[in-house]
């Protein structure tokens, strides 16, 4: 590692020894004792603040970089003064984590926590029945996780601490709540420590002007962490997919097992200026289970399908209007745009709604053409054979649909039985659009001759196999 990389008990341990013993003779006993809970005497170059007028601090590192030290460290700064009663920066703090026992046994009591990292006479206090940590200055910190977005309703910050972000379950639904808490002082700060995933809220922090992102790798820490353990994680991970996310510290936009990813929705994509005339449109709705705070969004897809100059159907995406609302105000949401693209059809899942979801459309419309579907089969196997025609370049999204695009980039099994990604509502809207030109898009073009009779047509889209012959185009035409 390059002298630039290392920390100054790096660079003093490499010393020779002679040098090192001279170096280290010019220090009182006390200014030695000192260096043990000295950051920046151990800290390397990318583990310390940096300097500018940032709000967020988003430190994207593999496993064993020292993340979770440098969270506990900058919050010491942040917080202590120069005595052990004199005010810091800061002193209302949120620390969050995935879950409760990841606050308390890693961020808190861990061998790299807030408690360990501070010289007794500043060593805060741990309040479990409080779920605080106190400062003998006064300033406190609140522990929060992120299975319960909503205890981050009501209190106020000037600093936080986030740690594994990138694992959290609801991570859209904490990050929002703690942004609405963060309002005290003249400039609220966060450290975000974590290792990469794409997900919705990391890629926004990236790319925001307010945030300054440090990344790191495994082996940026390799001097302090077990020769066995780099060796083994190297051998097995070194060069794999999940090395460069958990060892290299890389946002990696393709996720192992997502039903899509981004080359192949942008090799397919085309300007709104390009689009064709469409034979059928349709408005498809995914209604959310409920209309509460903190409810799933109610995905809203407009889709179509056209011909190509070879007499081929191929379908496109047109808009995504999902919203989070009451029933009243999504409806008119498929409203309005089932008339901005005079749609043929809209398609509703009725699963948790059932006539009722019928029943919302028509008052606000009664001429809207309604068809109710049911989801008999899980999500991702009603999403695969949509996902064959994305592969076969059959479907073009018309301009961006940044959140949706999201989402399908995220729609994995993994994902989905971990909760990792919320309910895929606009994904679900998606498909059940798609799936109601399923059969147009899979058709022989339209200028083809009759032939003789060939195998029944498979309907990947029901599970069901089609009785009539390729010589019987009349069930292209519906």
């Amino acid at each position: 590692m390059s002298e630039e990389m290392l920390s100054p008990a790096q660079i003093l341990a490499e010393l020779p020894e002679d040098e090192r013993e001279k170096a280290l003779s010019e220090l009182t006993p006390q200014m030695r004792a000192a260096l043990k809970y000295n950051w920046d005497f151990w800290a390397r170059p990318n583990q310390v603040e940096p300097p500018g007028n940032w709000t967020t601090w988003l430190i994207l590192a593999g496993r064993g970089f020292g993340k979770t030290r440098t969270g506990a460290e900058t919050i010491r700064k942040w917080v202590c003064g120069d005595t052990p009663l004199s005010a810091g920066r800061c002193s209302r703090i949120a620390l969050v984590a995935e879950t409760a026992p990841d606050a308390r046994d890693v961020m808190v009591e861990g061998p790299a926590g807030l408690l360990d990292c501070h010289p007794k006479d500043f060593r805060p206090t741990y309040y479990p029945s409080k779920r605080s940590v106190e400062w003998p200055n006064g300033a406190q910190a609140i522990l929060f996780n992120a299975v319960e977005p909503d205890q981050l309703r009501g209190p106020q910050f000037d600093a936080a601490w986030c740690d594994e972000l990138a694992k959290w379950r609801y991570a859209e639904q904490t990050w929002d709540q703690l942004q609405f808490g963060l309002r005290l002082g003249e400039h609220p700060r966060q450290i975000v420590t974590t290792t990469p995933r794409p997900i919705p809220v990391i890629r926004r922090l990236v790319k925001d002007v307010d945030t300054v992102v440090t990344k790191g790798r495994t082996y940026d820490n390799a001097a302090n962490l077990a020769p066995p353990f780099l060796k083994q994680v190297e051998e097995r991970y070194g060069g794999t997919r999940l090395g460069r996310q958990e060892l290299d510290g890389e946002i990696l936009e393709d996720i192992p097992g997502a039903l899509w990813s981004r080359s192949l929705i942008d090799d397919n994509r085309i300007k709104p200026d390009d689009a064709p005339d469409y034979e059928r449109i349709v408005v498809s709705v995914d209604p959310a289970t409920s209309s509460e705070e903190g409810s799933d969004e109610n995905g809203i897809v407009v889709v179509g399908v056209a011909r190509d100059t070879e007499g081929y159907a191929r379908g496109y995406v047109l808009e995504d209007g999902s919203l989070k609302g009451s029933p009243e105000e999504w409806a008119r949401k498929a409203v309005h745009l089932y008339r901005k693209y005079s749609a043929d059809l809209m398609v509703a899942e009725k699963n948790q709604g059932g006539e009722m979801v019928s029943s919302v459309i028509k008052a606000v419309d009664r001429t809207v053409n309604v068809k109710l579907v049911h989801a008999s089969r899980g999500k991702h196997i009603r999403a695969e054979p949509i996902s064959a025609l994305y592969e076969q370049g059959r479907v073009s999204h018309v301009g961006r649909l940044d959140k949706l695009e999201d989402q399908m980039c995220f729609f994995s099994m993994d994902n989905l039985r971990s909760g990792a990604m919320g309910s895929p509502d606009r994904v679900d809207a998606l498909v059940w659009g798609l799936t109601e030109i399923f059969s147009k898009i899979i058709g022989r073009p339209r200028s083809e001759r009759r032939q003789t009779p060939q195998a029944p047509v498979e309907d990947w889209s029901s599970g069901q196999t089609d009785s009539r012959s390729y010589t019987d185009t009349s069930w292209m035409a519906g």
